[in-house]
């Protein structure tokens, strides 16, 4: 089996892509995870600090309208200046120096938010379009790897800055990394015509992604388990303080638990290619759901082992339904549809991770964590049920007409395929 990182890098812009995702994801993860430790030590609020992390999620909620954007202009100097407007906001935090100014960091946390999905979309719909085909698999598994591998070093690097010199340096570090990401993707070497005109209402180009979405037989069911999944793993997310807090350790501690999640997204991101071909996105998913859901279960032994090994599954297993959706997604849309749909996909997967963080914000301050915990690793199986229904009892619930509008460029169908057939390597 050929090396899927040799593959990959192989490809100079799947390479400088990589290369941008982790410049720019290990500031992200290290301001992320300073954000809400920063909030927890001005309040002392558990609620409070998770709600950091659901400010930062809740622009996917509009996720189809500003992926509009990603289609309606060249896609490239959309990241390039996505990338620089970033990177010119994150300074302003130098202002939050008490409680009373936390509106200043929630304000932040909205547009990045929100930059991201614009970011998010205009990176997915490019990617589709200057990396071969054949390496989509293996380039989703790395750049997962990537973007969450960065918690195997930003965490630790964020905390010590943090505790060091305070939130505000931690953001021009985050501020630095998303001007060399603009950098980067200023190299790639694709081109790109202006998008052609499109008469159509604004209220139907903005719903073209999830007309797409809902009338295909593969992509429904993987974002609708996606979904399901990213809404407990808000709900997990929204305990991960409190997990620190019944260890009997400081919130700096949860910066561990993200590094033990690092090292279980690294290992599934290097061999997700290899694993799609050979399962299928459905059977893929499904075991890591699985994993997932067992994992959380356990956190609620009090243990740090337990802990950290849990962290480390959840890691591992989280990540194979997003990897199978969005590769999905760029092998089966239309080029001119595909930012759209991006979002639109975005926005169903983890829209519910930002109303479960909202939740479970709530709720631990109500029920006891470890009780939680378990609750949500039994009815995380519920994901699975759109997973194992049969594929022809999906492929039925197309109506008729609906195949023309939603078939790919390529005339060779690979929605109903394996893929090793339709992504061969």
């Amino acid at each position: 089996m050929t090396w899927t990182v040799t593959r990959v890098l192989g490809d100079r812009n799947a390479g400088l892509y990589l290369a941008g995702v982790v410049v720019s994801g290990f500031g992200s993860s290290a301001m992320w995870l300073v954000s809400g430790i920063w909030v927890k030590d001005l309040t002392g609020s558990n609620g409070l600090a998770a709600l950091c992390v659901f400010a930062l999620w809740a622009p996917t909620l509009v996720g189809p309208v500003l992926g509009v954007l990603a289609d309606r202009t060249r896609r490239r100097p959309l990241l390039i200046a996505v990338n620089l407007a970033l990177a010119a906001l994150l300074p302003t935090l130098f202002a939050v120096t008490t409680r009373d100014r936390l509106w200043i960091l929630f304000t932040v946390l909205l547009i990045y938010g929100a930059a991201g999905v614009v970011h998010d979309a205009a990176e997915s719909a490019l990617a589709a379009t200057a990396v071969d085909r054949r390496l989509l698999g293996d380039f989703n598994g790395l750049r997962m790897t990537a973007g969450e591998g960065m918690k195997l070093l930003a965490p630790l690097t964020g905390a010590g800055l943090y505790a060091a010199y305070g939130g505000a340096r931690v953001a021009v570090l985050d501020a630095v990394t998303f001007a060399l990401a603009a950098g980067l993707y200023a190299l790639l070497r694709v081109r790109e015509a202006p998008p052609a005109p499109d008469p159509s209402a604004w209220r139907a180009r903005t719903a073209a992604g999830i007309h797409h979405i809902r009338h295909h037989p593969e992509l429904r069911p993987l974002i609708l388990a996606a979904a399901t999944t990213m809404l407990f793993a808000g709900l997990n997310g929204a305990t991960v303080y409190a997990v620190a807090e019944g260890l009997g350790h400081s919130p700096a501690y949860v910066g561990l638990l993200y590094i033990a999640q690092g090292v279980g997204s690294v290992l599934i991101g290097l061999v997700s290619g290899p694993l799609l071909r050979r399962l299928g996105e459905r059977r893929f998913a499904v075991y890591g759901i699985a994993l997932t859901a067992v994992a959380v279960a356990l956190r609620a032994v009090p243990s740090d082992t337990a802990a950290l090994v849990c962290g480390a599954v959840i890691g591992f297993g989280l990540p194979c339904v997003l990897i199978a959706a969005y590769t999905a997604v760029q092998r089966e849309t239309p080029a001119p549809l595909l930012g759209r749909t991006s979002a639109t996909a975005n926005t169903l997967m983890y829209a519910p991770n930002a109303l479960g963080l909202a939740t479970g914000a709530g709720l631990i301050e109500l029920v006891d964590y470890r009780s939680l915990l378990l609750a949500l690793g039994l009815t995380r199986l519920l994901t699975l049920r759109p997973l194992l229904k049969r594929r022809r009892a999906a492929r039925g619930s197309q109506g008729p007409g609906v195949r023309a509008q939603t078939e790919p460029v390529n005339t060779a169908r690979t929605a109903s395929r394996s893929p090793s057939e339709a992504n061969p390597a």
